[in-house]
C-alpha cells in the first residue's frame, strides 16, 4: 500500500516513527513516505521518503495552526492508502483525509489526558477540567478513525471502549542496535540517564543524589523545560555529570556499553505510572541494572527480571543508596545485567511489536 506518516511536532529520524514503524512498514514491502516539518529538505532513507513541508515558526499556536494545515495539505496531495499521523495536534485536520476517502490511524504515544494534569504551562487549577474536555475530544474524534495504535496496553484498553479496531504497539528496543558482549570489568564507574529531561522526569532528585556516589552521570537528550539546566549546573551534584547533550544510535549505544547502572526515576504522575518507557528496556537489553520509580506495573517488570533496584523517585537519597549498592557490588550487578538482557530478548524487542504493525497494515488492505 502507499503509506503516509505525518507528524507537526516530531524530528524526521524520531526513534518510534521512523527507525521503528516506518523502516518496518517500507521493508514488509509497502510505499512509505514521513511528513515532517523541520525545514532540512527532503530525503529517502531506509528506503522511507521524507517530505519535508517546512520549518516550525513562532510559537506552540502557530504549530498548532500553520504548520498542521501545512502537514495535512501534503497528505492530501500524496492521496495515500493510508495516512497514520502522530501527533494529538493533527486529529482534527486529519478528519479531512477521511472526508477524502483515506483511511486514517491514529498513533497514540502518551495518555494525553492523564499527562495534562501534570503540564507546566497550564495553570494548575484548570488541569483537571482541560483533562476532561480533552479526553471527551479525543475519544469522540477517535471513534471515526480506522484504526488506533497505542503505546501500551494500558492507553490501547482505554480506546478500546471507542473504537473496534485499537492495536498496541509497545515501544521497546531494536535489540540489534544494543545487545553487546561487554565484559563487566571493561564498564567505568559511570551511571546513565537517557531520553527527555524535565522536573516531572525525575532528573532534579538524580542530581541531587550524585554528590553521594562514587560515579559519574552520563546525562543524554533533549531539556525540555526553560531555566531547569541553569538551575541544575549551580547544584552541588553537577560537578558529577557527564552532560553528553543529543546523541544518534550508535552514541547511545556506547554510552550504555561503558556504563554500570541505568536510571529511569519518573515521578508518580497519572500519566507515568502506567507508562512504558524505552529507557527501562533499553538498559536492559544493554545489560545494564536499573534503578527505577517504585510503580506497581514497573515492580512486576523489574522483580519478575530479577534486574535491577525499586526506589521513590522524589527521594535523592533513596536513589542514592540504590546506585551505591549497585557500584559496591560488580557481582550483584553484573547478575542483574544479564538477567535483564534476558528478559528483554525473551519479552521486550522490537521486532514482535514490528510484526503487529505489519499485521494491522495486512487487515486494513484486505
Amino acid at each position: 500500500m502507499r503509506i503516509a506518516h505525518l507528524t507537526s511536532a516530531h524530528p524526521r529520524h524520531d526513534i518510534r516513527i521512523f527507525i521503528k514503524e516506518c523502516a518496518t512498514l517500507a521493508r514488509a514491502g509497502h510505499e512509505v513516505t514521513l511528513i515532517v516539518a523541520d525545514g532540512l529538505g527532503e530525503e529517502t532513507r531506509d528506503g522511507v521518503r521524507i517530505v519535508d513541508v517546512g520549518a516550525k515558526s513562532g510559537g506552540r499556536l502557530s504549530r498548532m495552526t500553520k504548520t498542521v494545515a501545512r502537514v495535512i495539505q501534503a497528505a492530501l496531495a500524496l492521496a495515500p492508502d493510508v495516512a497514520h499521523f502522530h501527533d494529538p495536534e493533527l486529529m482534527l485536520a486529519a478528519l479531512k483525509l477521511k472526508r477524502a476517502g483515506i483511511r486514517v490511524i491514529y498513533d497514540v504515544h502518551e495518555d494525553l489526558p492523564r499527562q495534562l494534569l501534570a503540564k507546566h504551562w497550564i495553570p494548575a487549577p484548570i488541569r483537571p477540567l482541560a483533562s476532561r474536555v480533552f479526553e471527551r475530544l479525543e475519544n469522540g474524534v477517535a471513534s471515526r478513525f480506522d484504526a488506533i495504535v497505542t503505546s501500551t496496553p494500558h492507553i490501547r484498553a482505554r480506546f478500546a471502549a471507542v473504537n473496534a479496531c485499537v492495536l498496541d504497539v509497545c515501544n521497546f528496543p531494536i535489540l540489534a542496535e544494543l545487545v553487546r558482549e561487554t565484559p563487566w570489568d571493561s564498564r567505568r564507574e559511570e551511571v546513565c540517564y537517557l531520553g527527555g529531561i524535565t522536573r516531572i522526569r525525575g532528573i532534579g532528585p538524580i542530581v541531587e543524589a550524585m554528590p553521594a556516589v562514587p560515579a559519574r552521570l552520563n546525562l543524554a537528550g533533549i531539556w525540555g523545560e526553560a531555566g531547569l539546566k541553569d538551575e541544575l549546573t549551580a547544584a552541588p551534584g553537577w560537578d558529577k555529570v557527564n552532560d553528553l547533550g543529543v546523541l544518534d544510535r550508535a552514541g547511545v549505544a556506547d554510552v550504555l556499553a561503558h556504563s554500570k547502572v541505568g536510571l529511569v526515576t519518573l515521578f508518580p504522575t497519572p500519566n507515568y505510572v502506567d507508562a512504558l518507557p524505552i529507557k527501562l528496556f533499553e538498559y536492559m537489553a544493554a545489560g545494564l541494572p536499573v534503578v527505577a520509580s517504585d510503580f506497581p506495573l514497573w515492580r512486576g517488570i523489574v522483580e519478575d527480571a530479577g534486574c535491577g533496584l525499586l526506589v521513590d523517585p522524589q527521594d535523592p537519597a533513596a536513589i542514592a543508596a540504590a546506585m551505591n549498592a549497585l557500584l559496591a557490588d560488580d557481582e550483584r550487578a553484573a547478575a542483574m545485567g544479564a538477567s535483564g538482557q534476558r528478559a528483554a530478548l525473551a519479552k521486550y524487542s522490537w521486532q514482535a511489536e514490528g510484526e503487529k504493525l505489519v499485521a494491522l497494515y495486512a487487515r486494513l488492505a484486505a
